[in-house]
């Protein structure tokens, strides 16, 4: 195959992690195929050539996108240029659908497009679907569910399983962390999952702290906050200082947070998909600003919001969301779940039910496999 050379442009950290992946496993199929990259050092490690670091570009609803607005239309512009000069001979959409939809649709298929992990369109905005159709030559999806709805939609899509299979591990062993982290064997052990975004953690943060405070009043337990390696610790310290209640951290790995906790309240998006990896029992929580939930809210056609429930079919994971986010409830159920071994353990089976949907470990390698084969075609 001529050299190639291509474009990955993914913007949140989850989706991030997927292009690193996939950057990796396309460099052990071709290493000739020389890889660019709109992302930051994840990507960056994988072998990734970066073009534009979106380590602020990450947003969280209208508002935000409006306050980064200059910054998406530079971007837009610089790539669409970059193409112009001919750079490219084929771009990868990874997730971030805001941008690179309305990229697609500027690209007007002047080279080859493939999307992977595709777009929630299938949860909200279907009107998406048709911008898919007329704009994008390759669709690699990551859940079975999601083949189905594009090809009801009379769209192919290949179907890779789930790369978080190969990731969601932990880096040392459960007693050693306690130990270093200076936590008892013999306390019940909560993890805090408030997400990776600054806003996100704004928001959610100080309701699982005002939780933990409510739970900690009924049992002896200890908490740690899993802190994602990009975000500041400012917005940490600024937080907890408001809450009399001692938590540890643990940086840069959620899955080491995890495999010491006994329970955990999570922050829907990606965390509870590997939460459910893990088979720890949790509760999902999530709040935005008032005026961005009044706006997306009626967008959204599915009754949960949780991916764990959306992969299940069903609500097996308790959701707390917006107005329903209150501490009092989030810690009763909590507490209720706590002291039933066979509720715990029966979520714990669901969420391995879950685990076996997502596929078998690989799928990086298989939607590389996929690329690379597009690309020699």
């Amino acid at each position: 195959m001529a050299k190639k050379q291509i474009l990955i442009i993914c913007g949140e950290p989850s989706g991030e992690l997927h292009a690193s992946l996939l950057a990796t496993e396309i460099k052990k199929l071709s290493p000739e195929i020389k890889i660019s990259g709109v992302g930051s050092s994840l990507l960056a490690q994988a072998g990734a050539e970066i073009i534009f670091d979106t380590k602020d570009l990450s947003v969280m609803g209208l508002f935000d996108v409006l306050k980064k607005l200059p910054k998406f239309i530079l971007l837009k512009q610089l790539i669409l240029d970059k193409i112009k000069q001919g750079k490219f001979d084929a771009v990868i959409f990874v997730d971030f659908s805001g941008f690179n939809l309305r990229l697609a649709r500027a690209i007007n298929n002047s080279l080859p497009t493939i999307y992977y992990v595709s777009p929630q369109v299938w949860a909200s905005r279907a009107k998406r679907i048709a911008v898919i159709k007329k704009y994008i030559r390759k669709m690699i999806v990551l859940f079975e569910f999601e083949k189905e709805f594009y090809m009801k939609h009379g769209l192919e899509a290949d179907c890779v399983g789930h790369a978080l299979l190969d990731v969601v591990k932990p880096s040392i062993g459960k007693d050693e962390l306690l130990h270093k982290l200076s936590l008892a064997n013999d306390k019940t052990t909560i993890a805090l999952l408030p997400g990776s975004r600054k806003q996100e953690i704004n928001k959610i943060l100080p309701i699982m702290l005002k939780t933990a405070q409510l739970i900690n009043q009924k049992i002896n337990a200890q908490f740690v906050i899993a802190k994602p390696k990009q975000t500041d610790w400012g917005i940490y310290d600024r937080i907890t200082a408001k809450f009399k209640i001692e938590v540890k951290f643990v940086e840069g790995n959620t899955y080491d947070a995890l495999n010491i906790a006994d329970f955990a309240l999570v922050c829907s998006g990606t965390a509870t998909l590997e939460t459910a990896i893990m088979e720890k029992p949790f509760l999902i929580i999530y709040k935005m600003g008032l005026l961005n939930y009044l706006l997306y809210r009626p967008q959204v056609k599915i009754p949960f919001i949780g991916i764990v429930n959306i992969v299940a079919g069903r609500k097996i994971i308790p959701e707390y969301i917006q107005f329903g986010a209150a501490p009092a409830k989030i810690a009763a159920n909590a507490l209720e779940l706590l002291d039933n071994r066979i509720k715990l353990e029966n979520m714990r089976v669901e969420l391995a039910a879950v685990k076996s949907l997502l596929g078998q470990p690989g799928a990086a390698h298989r939607a590389a496999k996929i690329i690379v084969d597009f690309l020699k075609n």
